[in-house]
């Protein structure tokens, strides 16, 4: 009977450090609670250092770590593309003064129809304490960004507005033209097929065509709480 309850203990024992899995909800939590304790940490590795993707890198690697400690998950790699896959959520860092970074370009359709997966971004406006000679990020926003939000603003809006005047392919086309979508001729011709059938959801970030895409954060922060699909993190 007592080697029965001390196998008992054992198993609950065992059962008690079992991670607790990851979820899109928990996430969000945590991403609040670890912007509060690091916007007060004084970090000398930071001194000085005025490299955005440097910052950007050390942030997402101990976020990482923090999450690491308390929670089973899957973590990206730059293979896999992005930070959370089974989540379908990417980490973006940026700084407050220019609100931007790059991610990989798969095809024309993300300006469209968006990303593929959401963004947790983290926006801090960093300081150097020379007395200390360390660096500390002020965390100034936390924002998520649902996946059917990230696309282009202007591209999605304007396509919204001719859709509703009564656009067909050969409109779509031209406004591919004019805004200059990276896109061959068989793949618009999809797409404004795909755009007349299925007018996308307005995105809120602004992507700027480059071989890899450049997104901006500035109406992101500007909307974040007040439409649907951008939430401020608090």
């Amino acid at each position: 009977m007592q080697q029965e309850k001390a196998c008992g203990k054992k198993l609950k024992y065992y059962f008690a450090e079992v991670p607790t899995p990851l979820t899109l909800k928990i996430l969000r939590s945590e991403a609040i609670a670890f912007a509060k304790v690091e916007s007060k940490f004084p970090e000398p590795a930071l001194f000085g250092v005025t490299d955005g993707k440097a910052v950007g890198t050390y942030l997402e690697h101990k976020f990482q770590a923090y999450l690491q400690g308390k929670y089973q998950y899957v973590r990206g790699s730059s293979a896999k593309g992005i930070d959370f896959p089974k989540l379908d959520v990417d980490i973006k860092v940026t700084s407050i003064r220019q609100p931007q970074s790059s991610c990989p370009f798969k095809s024309a359709r993300q300006k469209i129809y968006g990303l593929g997966y959401s963004l947790l971004v983290f926006v801090y406006d960093k300081h150097d304490d020379p007395k200390t000679q360390t660096g500390q990020l002020e965390i100034r926003h936390t924002i998520f960004v649902e996946k059917e939000c990230t696309a282009d603003h202007q591209m999605t809006t304007a396509l919204r507005r001719i859709i509703e005047n009564g656009a067909n392919r050969d409109d779509v086309l031209a406004l591919f033209e004019e805004r200059l979508l990276p896109v061959d001729d068989i793949e618009a011709e999809k797409l404004a097929e795909e755009v007349v059938r299925t007018p996308p959801p307005v995105g809120y970030l602004t992507i700027s065509n480059a071989l890899q895409w450049r997104l901006q954060y500035s109406r992101v922060i500007e909307q974040a709480g007040k439409v649907k699909g951008v939430l401020r993190l608090e």
